[in-house]
């Protein structure tokens, strides 16, 4: 087995698509890192300018922003809940202010979150897409399948060894976008921020934003969550694509369904997201970063846990799907 899988993974690299994957992640981080800089610098003198020439201080914004804050804490008619959430950012603001970070300034931390968090739903997955599309489908229509099964070995275990494979190289892919994300836009921004702290944890209710489950971490825990969650979408992603490429027996098919399957259950959300059935697809739960936020959710009775659910039910799917499938399949000789 672990001849198979080292075999299987030699196949993805001998294929160069990691360097092709790793070249888009530089051209994509690197433009979004300038577009980001170039963005925060114009806001700076677009501010500096309507402000009759006042140079921008965020120290001053900061202080006054904190100041309400604590003026709305005072106020004993506010819900518990709500105090606990101003608190909590009172204790955000004051860190900023004693360790002299503006709160605003672009940094590598949050950069690489926000990465994941744009990508999450659609270029992430497409990369997964690239990784393993042709991981089974292409050996059946260059008729390399034939040779595989000409050993000795049981066809579940060489499909199971292309899965290990394909787990390999994708935990490999998200703590490749992780370190170029990185990296990259600390050339940019030229500060780290990792040990800033964020408030997360809130969630909606009915149509409320509920935030007494929040707590205050620093940017490097949230990272580590942020790409936990990545590479669990990543994981079923992967698992979805090994199906797919097993089903079809021509890689650029195997990638057409995919990709349509991504961009459609886009659409999917965003005009029928009054269907019910709509949240059961796996599309729709891609994007689980939005619950540590508490951005609006698209579709009533979604959650974090429910979300997890339905993709690993997904993802258990495809897998009993693309053994049954391959263990049957008929090879023409």
């Amino acid at each position: 087995m672990i001849s198979l899988t080292q075999n299987e993974i030699l196949k993805i690299l001998l294929k160069k698509k990691m360097l092709l994957i790793f070249m888009l992640l530089l051209i994509f981080v690197s433009l979004l890192s300038y577009g980001q800089k170039y963005s925060y610098d114009n806001n700076i003198k677009k501010f500096e300018a309507e402000s009759g020439g006042v140079a921008y201080d965020w120290k001053g914004l900061t202080t006054q922003r904190l100041n309400d804050l604590e003026e709305r804490s005072s106020n004993e008619f506010i819900p518990e809940e709500v105090r606990a959430s101003i608190d909590r950012e009172i204790q955000q603001l004051n860190y900023f202010i004693e360790n002299d970070i503006n709160p605003i300034t672009p940094t590598a931390s949050k950069f690489n979150v926000q990465f994941v968090e744009q990508g999450i739903t659609l270029f992430i997955p497409l990369l997964i897409v690239i990784l393993a599309a042709d991981l089974v489908s292409n050996e059946f229509s260059k008729k390399t399948i034939k040779i595989l099964l000409t050993r000795a070995v049981p066809r579940w275990k060489i499909l199971f060894s292309k899965f290990l494979a394909l787990l390999i190289m994708t935990t490999i892919l998200v703590f490749i976008i992780a370190v170029s994300s990185t990296l990259v836009s600390y050339l940019f921004f030229q500060q780290w921020g990792f040990s800033e702290p964020i408030v997360t944890g809130f969630r909606l209710v009915g149509d409320q934003l509920n935030s007494d489950s929040t707590i205050l971490i620093s940017r490097f825990q949230y990272t580590l969550l942020i790409y936990s969650l990545l590479w669990f979408v990543s994981i079923v992603m992967a698992s979805i694509t090994l199906m797919i490429s097993v089903l079809v027996d021509n890689s650029s098919s195997a990638i057409g369904i995919l990709m349509a399957a991504l961009i459609g259950g886009q659409f999917l959300q965003f005009f029928l997201s009054e269907w019910t059935l709509v949240k059961y697809f796996f599309v729709t739960n891609l994007d689980l970063t939005r619950y540590l936020t508490g951005s609006y959710q698209p579709i009533e009775g979604m959650s974090l846990n429910f979300s997890i659910l339905i993709l690993s039910a997904w993802a258990v799917v495809a897998l009993i799907i693309s053994f049954m499938v391959f263990n049957r399949k008929d090879v023409i000789v």
